[in-house]
């Protein structure tokens, strides 16, 4: 969903939810190009390489060397390779030793970043792409959460965000959302409702999914 929906906040109540009924949850947080292995990667390389890396964040230098082919290619290539691997393998042997997994943003995240970055290269024509929709599980549940443009402007004013999204990023991330979930089974929650209401839906449906 998008930024400041409360994706964080529902997801810590569902993890002590499930705590208390003796599960031993697993948070999964990833967007392609940030995991921790992608981190670790690009922090060697900066030490490394120095300067001509450009540092965490937006900025000019980072823009002009994301535009080289080469450089965009290489990046989108090991960030799905990365995800290969935090998905595919790591997620799939979390379920195989049981384990209820949580995922704060999963694969249609990754292809509405990839759109909205990339906008000039059509991902679901790379067969990388195709092996990490086939490798990876299928959630049990997906959830949307969704607020309009401006409280997602508010909100992050308010958290003080360090590189938030304009608000025309947002609406066409708000756009692919809402065109995404006519072709998904996704529970659409409207987070403008009181956090624990939206929690008690969340229960609601996550038992109802059990039983």
């Amino acid at each position: 969903g998008l930024d400041n929906a409360g994706k964080s906040t529902q997801i810590q109540l569902l993890l002590e939810e499930l705590k208390k009924l003796g599960k031993k949850p697993v948070y999964l947080w990833t967007r392609a190009g940030y995991t921790a292995p992608f981190n670790a990667l690009k922090t060697l390389l900066r030490h490394i390489m120095g300067r001509k890396i450009p540092p965490p964040g937006r900025s000019e230098k980072r823009t002009r060397m994301i535009e080289k082919l080469w450089i965009r290619n290489l990046w989108l290539t090991i960030a799905l390779l990365d995800l290969v691997l935090v998905y595919g393998i790591y997620g799939r042997l979390l379920r195989l030793f049981g384990k209820a997994v949580i995922a704060d943003r999963y694969l249609w995240d990754t292809w509405i970043d990839f759109g909205l970055n990339f906008p000039d290269v059509d991902i679901n024509k790379w067969y990388l792409w195709k092996f990490l929709k086939w490798i990876s599980p299928k959630p049990d549940i997906s959830f949307l959460l969704l607020i309009p443009v401006e409280e997602s402007l508010k909100r992050s004013k308010q958290k003080s965000e360090p590189f938030p999204d304009s608000g025309d990023v947002l609406r066409k991330r708000l756009t692919l959302y809402q065109e995404l979930s006519n072709s998904f089974n996704w529970y659409i929650l409207d987070c403008m409702l009181p956090i624990e209401e939206i929690a008690k839906i969340i229960r609601k449906i996550c038992k109802k999914a059990n039983n």
